[in-house]
């Protein structure tokens, strides 16, 4: 499977997420997705961030947009972040990396001097038909949100 291409509808996959649902991306069509694929569970700035998109959640889905956030984490570890951080989304736990493989986020990094596989910062913005409208991939995680709740309004 190849990465989502601009403007194109984004390929179908089905994924478990907290509150024991799964997740399949064709069943949300009629609404926007926004999938923010992120690091790790905890983690100082997967916490700021996944508080970013938990602050303006109601305008989001006043904009009719479903925000999930994407990690290899395991459903437990999810539920344990969101219930702490109190996250108003659900987390799709993507162990075998099938999501984010799909969306081209599994990248060499290096942290002190450490070369592994990890996840790479990153959020795509997916229209009611589907397609994909925008993508920010290394992404810095201070106004995140806000820019992407404006790409939605911009829709």
């Amino acid at each position: 499977m190849s990465a989502p291409r601009m403007n194109r509808v984004v390929a179908d996959f089905t994924a478990d997420a907290t509150r024991n649902k799964t997740i399949r991306l064709k069943d949300l069509r009629g609404q926007n997705v926004v999938l923010y694929f992120y690091p790790k569970d905890s983690t100082p700035g997967c916490t700021t961030e996944g508080r970013d998109f938990a602050q303006l959640h109601a305008r989001f889905r006043r904009q009719k947009t479903v925000v999930l956030g994407v990690s290899r984490d395991s459903i437990a570890s999810h539920e344990k972040f969101r219930e702490k951080q109190g996250f108003p989304f659900d987390l799709i736990s993507d162990p075998d990396e099938k999501v984010c493989k799909a969306f081209d986020v599994i990248h060499e990094k290096s942290l002190y001097g450490r070369k592994f596989m990890g996840v790479v910062r990153s959020t795509f913005l997916i229209d009611a038909e589907g397609k994909l409208r925008k993508e920010w991939r290394k992404v810095k995680v201070n106004g995140h949100a806000e820019e992407v709740l404006q790409a939605v309004k911009a829709l």
